[in-house]
């Protein structure tokens, strides 16, 4: 009888487990950072589906603005996510790292948006963009 509790209460923990996994808020953690090796890091990123971390410019309105680099998310946590910076950021610049979504483009694992087009466009919950940003050091 101690045998089937024990399976009963093992099997009930990982159930919760699985379920707490795949329940996760979207979100990105980041703090600001020495960019001058050409990246730029996430600590963690927690995607709802396979998608992309996207660094936007931005500024003190915190409007997205053109894209600098991207790295490809997968499904559910991800640490240390680093972006390769396509252009210049000077210290002091504002970044926005925005969750993407991998949906609406014609190539699966090509990153294909472009500012204010659909595909592989931002990712929302509650009409709020999945999102934090950082200030290069």
């Amino acid at each position: 009888m101690k045998t089937i509790i024990t399976a009963a209460a093992f099997s009930l923990t990982a159930s919760m487990a699985f379920a707490a996994a795949h329940s996760m808020a979207p979100g990105v953690e980041a703090m600001d950072q020495d960019v001058s090796g050409g990246t730029v890091t996430a600590a963690k990123v927690t995607a709802p589906a396979n998608g992309w971390l996207v660094v936007h410019r931005t500024d003190a309105e915190m409007k997205p603005g053109p894209v600098v680099g991207y790295a490809p998310l997968k499904e559910g946590e991800n640490t240390d996510v680093a972006a390769i910076l396509q252009e210049d950021v000077a210290s002091g610049d504002m970044l926005m790292l925005m969750v993407h979504g991998e949906d609406g483009g014609t190539s699966t694992g090509v990153f294909e948006y472009t500012l204010g087009a659909t595909e592989d466009g931002p990712i929302r919950v509650d009409d709020a963009l999945v999102m934090t940003t950082v200030t290069a050091e």
